[in-house]
């Protein structure tokens, strides 16, 4: 949805993605589906290590013995690396039933990539998005239909059964919620 509004205000918008170099292949087809649909090409960050060299640097199945640092090496330092050419980037959080999540300022500064970083969902509900696509046919992720309420790397990220919180299937076995991308200091306008 975030793609949707933002390339009809500005169709040269740059977009990225974390290839973290362990993503399903349902969300590689739709990165393409998403190109094709919107005539951009996507920017695929990606880690300093191939998950091979990180296994002979840190070991096999990193993601196993500290998620933590898998995130850090896959997800954060790639990003922040890209985003040191910019001052902003926007994201696609939103409200939410959770509590890492219900607070999520529009505006906030992202101190870890020394940007700011805008969030134009943050008040948009679940349902507010389901609307929106329906409404636009917006494409999906068919891992969404297919029982996964949060998607991630392959390794980390089950579906969620029935009743659960829409984080769990995010590292079973982990007291982890978060990749640790979304650490923010909120603006003080409250924007």
């Amino acid at each position: 949805m975030l793609l949707d509004l933002a390339l009809r205000i500005d169709p040269a918008l740059r977009v990225f993605y974390l290839d973290t170099g362990l993503l399903f292949p349902e969300t590689l087809e739709f990165v393409g589906r998403v190109e094709a649909r919107y005539g951009i090409s996507v920017i695929a960050v990606q880690p300093e290590l191939t998950v091979v060299e990180q296994a002979q640097r840190h070991g096999e199945a990193l993601w196993e013995r500290d998620p933590d640092a898998c995130c850090a090496l896959r997800k954060v330092a790639p990003q922040r690396a890209f985003l040191k050419n910019y001052d902003a980037w926007i994201t696609g959080l939103h409200k939410t039933s959770l509590a890492t999540r219900a607070d999520v300022s529009r505006v906030a500064w992202d101190a870890g990539a020394n940007v700011v970083k805008v969030s134009p969902l943050a008040l948009w509900s679940d349902s507010d998005l389901e609307a929106y696509a329906r409404e636009k046919d917006i494409p999906v992720n068919p891992l969404l239909t297919a029982g996964f309420s949060s998607i991630g790397c392959m390794p980390c990220t089950r579906r969620t059964r029935h009743g659960e919180d829409p984080r769990a299937g995010r590292w079973p076995g982990f007291a982890k919620t978060e990749c640790g991308l979304h650490i923010v200091i909120p603006s003080k306008s409250g924007v």
